[in-house]
């Protein structure tokens, strides 16, 4: 669970998103505090309704050391940072801030981390292109990933650049050369769960991987759709504990 850390006073790390009381993180940090026995530290959502409620939200929380960013903040928020990690500065987009003593504000992405230790087990040797559904700050972090992993990939969107494919281009032969299909998108999020990305399912086969960023439900419209041509499926669960886990070693620096 990482090592432990005495913090001395009561201190505070926390959630910014818009729309989160389903969130992850605040159960898991909460169960890790209390296994722990970090009695002194809290974890707190901060639902902000637009991205400039966020100097307030610094002035008014005392002792806040540590945030993660969700959406739709994760690019929004660099503005208002002093610096960013080189990791962070390249993906440009950030999801986790550490805040020191004198106030000064760090981002740093552990999103593509995550999904790297996430994807890894998954791979097999056909698995060499991917397909990334959405074009939001999480689409960056797994597009970081894939380069990484040396996994060539192409953006997917409703309203797609010169760069990008839209949903129609997605026939058969491009599902014969794309193994791997990664949905960053909310579409199909509690409790909007029948909605997925506007795909022809049928395309799917059992040399695909079918990964989405979603993880509640557990198993969402567009992995179920998948499984059922045979495809591997994997939720963003895992991925999220990776993330946290590397967010709170940063804190814990």
């Amino acid at each position: 669970m990482g090592k432990k850390k005495k913090f001395k006073k009561q201190v505070k790390f926390g959630l910014m998103g818009r729309n989160i009381s389903y969130s992850f993180s605040r159960k898991y940090f909460a169960e890790k505090f209390a296994l722990l026995h970090f009695d002194n530290c809290e974890y707190v959502n901060f639902d902000l309704p637009k991205i400039e409620d966020f100097p307030q939200l610094l002035k008014d929380t005392k002792g806040l050391r540590g945030l993660n960013v969700t959406i739709p903040y994760k690019e929004e928020i660099i503005p208002y940072l002093d610096a960013l990690s080189k990791n962070a500065r390249k993906i440009g987009a950030v999801n986790t801030i550490t805040i020191s003593k004198n106030k000064k504000l760090k981002g740093y992405n552990t999103d593509y981390y995550g999904f790297k230790k996430a994807l890894l087990p998954l791979l097999e040797e056909h698995h060499t292109k991917a397909l990334i559904l959405g074009t939001g700050g999480a689409s960056k972090a797994i597009a970081f990933a894939l380069r990484k992993l040396k996994i060539e990939f192409d953006y997917v969107s409703r309203t797609p650049s010169e760069y990008e494919l839209s949903y129609d281009e997605l026939t058969a032969d491009v599902f014969k050369e794309y193994t791997i299909v990664i949905n960053t998108t909310p579409l199909g999020t509690h409790p909007k769960v029948d909605e997925c990305p506007p795909l022809d399912y049928s395309l799917f086969t059992a040399k695909h991987i079918a990964f989405d960023l979603v993880y509640n439900p557990e198993e969402t419209t567009f992995m179920k759709k998948a499984k059922e041509q045979g495809a591997k499926i994997q939720n963003g669960y895992e991925m999220l504990v990776f993330q946290a886990e590397k967010a709170w070693r940063i804190w814990n620096k």
